[in-house]
């Protein structure tokens, strides 16, 4: 093995880690192609998306994620669904979208994916987000309202100068802007040739140019031909949005804070607002829905304590960023979402999920980014520290009036009328705290917490990971990656059996143990001395072990943890791998016993703040 190391070295001191990555905006809209074939990763809030579509030819932008169902099964058995073809544009990575003219939906043009309700066939199964459409539907309906319940996501934009783009914008679903207004910021689409879909069944699809620019709005849902020759554009609203990741804010089963950048495309000061908004109810079939995320809005820096400041991101309350002007300092902003895994009260694995909305100051853009998180296990390894900063004397006054004899683990109660101090505020403080390392080992959902002397954390022959209270569990081949943790504080016993507590971490706000050392135990009564004559349990003869009391005295420790809610802090509340709260121990020195069953007993309480930190998610401990 090798040497013991510290807690804190062996994977502790989890806290809030700011994850900091950046993905690249663009990426080549071709691979959607791939996506219809495979489901993309689970996400499980929902939004629905309304497209108002004409008799005949209809081209559309999806804002949302609907694969988690085939248009065959959900489009063609519904008979007053009157959608007759969707065809989506995917041109193959290799040649992006160089094209000239919009392009017709040709089977053998290796441009499209399509679907016939009729015959069920095509390469189209699925629909898929950040993608454009066309759809057909009977020419004996005049309007009809298709209305697809999907899972946001964060927008994607492939954009080409070497030819046509077909897209659609994220613009608001009411009161949209016009075309002049909304591309007043960008060059290169103020002179861009725009092509639109009537709709109508007058032979192939033929879509018009967009003259009028002034007059037409820029519709949500709406996908468009766009050419701007050879100039590049990276516009498709006033604000741009780089999601961790790309897909949005995702915090799992462990991370405790998601980031995302927030750029101006305008040349003036933009306000951008944030909503946290429920799922809607999630179609038959999916995850069901725990609650909205409780999310924190993280501030500026403190600069006394070195804290951020933060704000609540909840339903019904709305926050801003302000974004200066395209190219000032001040344009670019990071914004920096913590959870607040303490208020997720629900069964561990359960899903939280909700949608944050971004609407910007001109009232021209909505972008809705997904919102998950998953209550987290607590089972596995928790290793800590107890400082021990109070210590109540023995027979305080009210203790010395209420007890003048004590059955052993049983002290009588205080005169009536006398209230005792909370245990954590009994006794008085000491000049200097004294550390107390904690091992704590949560079972899985149904098992108990238990304490540990000391335990052991690597692989098994097998290269399971192991958590276990034998060097013998761990294979020899492996022990350079093993650790051993140990505390001096609890007593050794032969097999290393754990104590067990009276519930599981993170279920109960307080666990008690007892602990018991045996007057005659030589391996860790700190009253013994074997090789002491005066000290070693013997008669002078050395032969007959003599009663408790006379030479050496039973232990009893009662341990309690009081988990207590984090401070108000973003720091705090995100930390999902940590709990903290207080230490008491009350310790019985047994002596003599007397009459009537009860024994010469002297009591002391220690107590303290406590942390623990998560550093395996193990849930079984292994114990031969």
């Amino acid at each position: 093995m090798k040497n013991e190391r510290e807690a804190h070295g062996s994977g502790g001191g989890v806290g809030v880690i700011w994850w900091i990555r950046q993905i690249r905006r663009i990426r080549p809209i071709g691979l959607i192609a791939l996506l219809t074939l495979v489901a993309w990763p689970t996400r499980a809030q929902w939004v629905t998306q309304t497209l108002n579509l004409k008799a005949g030819w209809n081209a559309v932008y999806l804002h949302v994620d609907a694969s988690h169902e085939t248009l065959q099964s959900w489009v063609a058995p519904d008979l007053t669904n009157p959608i007759m073809e969707v065809w989506m544009w995917a041109p193959p990575v290799s040649t992006v979208q160089f094209v000239t003219s919009p392009q017709e939906p040709l089977a053998d043009s290796g441009q499209w994916r399509h679907w016939n309700r009729n015959t069920g066939e095509g390469t189209l199964a699925r629909l898929v987000p950040n993608a454009a459409y066309l759809v057909r539907v009977s020419a004996d309906t005049a309007t009809y309202a298709w209305s697809i319940k999907g899972k946001p996501v964060a927008p994607s934009y492939q954009w080409t100068t070497t030819g046509l783009n077909f897209i659609g914008f994220p613009t608001v679903p009411t009161g949209a802007p016009t075309w002049m207004d909304f591309v007043e910021p960008s060059a290169e689409l103020q002179q861009a040739d725009v092509f639109f879909y009537r709709g109508g069944e007058t032979g192939a699809p033929s879509p018009a140019q967009l003259y009028a620019k002034r007059s037409e709005t820029v519709n949500r849902g709406q996908a468009y031909w766009l050419r701007a020759g050879t100039r590049f554009n990276r516009y498709f609203a006033p604000f741009e949005l780089e999601a961790t990741g790309g897909r949005g804010v995702q915090f799992g089963d462990g991370l405790v804070a998601s980031n995302f950048r927030l750029r101006n495309l305008t040349t003036n000061t933009l306000t951008v607002t944030l909503n946290l908004v429920a799922s809607e109810t999630p179609p038959t079939g999916q995850a069901v829905i725990t609650g909205v995320p409780p999310l924190q809005l993280r501030g500026a820096l403190n600069q006394t304590d070195l804290t951020y400041d933060y704000s609540e991101l909840s339903v019904g309350t709305a926050r801003t960023v302000t974004l200066l002007p395209m190219g000032q300092p001040g344009s670019d902003v990071e914004v920096v979402l913590g959870l607040n895994r303490t208020a997720m009260t629900g069964a561990e694995g359960s899903l939280y999920a909700g949608v944050l909305r971004l609407t910007d100051s001109l009232g021209f853009s909505r972008v809705e980014l997904p919102v998950t998180a998953r209550v987290a296990a607590t089972s596995g390894l928790w290793v800590g520290t107890a400082e021990i900063n109070r210590v109540e004397p023995y027979l305080p006054a009210l203790q010395r009036l209420a007890a003048q004899a004590t059955t052993v683990g049983e002290p009588q109660p205080l005169p009536e009328g006398v209230t005792p101090l909370p245990m954590e505020e009994a006794g008085a403080n000491v000049p200097r705290t004294y550390p107390v390392r904690l091992i704590v080992h949560n079972a899985g959902s149904g098992g108990r917490a238990t304490l540990l002397q000391q335990v052991f954390h690597g692989f098994d022959a097998f290269t399971n990971q192991v958590v276990t209270t034998s060097e013998e569990v761990l294979s020899p081949a492996m022990l350079g990656q093993a650790r051993r943790i140990s505390t001096s504080n609890l007593p050794w016993r032969k097999g290393n059996a754990p104590w067990t507590f009276s519930g599981r971490l993170g279920e109960a706000a307080t666990l008690t143990t007892v602990v018991e050392t045996d007057f005659a135990d030589h391996a860790s009564n700190p009253f013994l001395h074997t090789y002491h004559p005066d000290h070693d349990n013997l008669d002078p003869t050395f032969k007959t072990q003599v009663a408790r009391g006379m030479e050496s005295y039973g232990i009893r420790r009662e341990i309690t943890l009081r988990v207590t809610p984090p401070p108000a802090n973003v720091f705090a509340m995100t930390s999902g791998q940590r709990v903290s709260g207080w230490y008491i121990e009350t310790i019985r020195v047994v002596g003599l016993a007397r009459a009537g069953g009860t024994s010469d007993t002297r009591e002391f309480r220690v107590s303290g703040p406590f942390t623990l930190n998560r550093i395996s998610d193990v849930a079984a401990l292994t114990v031969p």
